[in-house]
């Protein structure tokens, strides 16, 4: 895959359970895990924007570009 989420590193550094994330930010805790677990094809830039807004941290912090050739 050459894009990977790396939002269970940032709630382990903001100790936040998954729960409570999904819920401020509004999506479902099932949505949430298929983000943490790297199976989503897309993520809204809404979404990312509450991410970052709730972890305290920039898109660079939860994602990452691995060349897969």
């Amino acid at each position: 895959m050459g894009i990977r989420l790396h939002i269970d590193v940032m709630m382990a550094k903001r100790k936040i359970s998954a729960g409570d994330l999904a819920a401020r930010i509004g999506i479902t805790p099932a949505n949430l895990s298929i983000l943490k677990n790297d199976k989503a094809k897309a993520i809204r830039f809404s979404t990312l924007e509450a991410l970052c807004r709730e972890l305290d941290c920039q898109p660079g912090d939860i994602l990452e570009f691995t060349d897969t050739n």
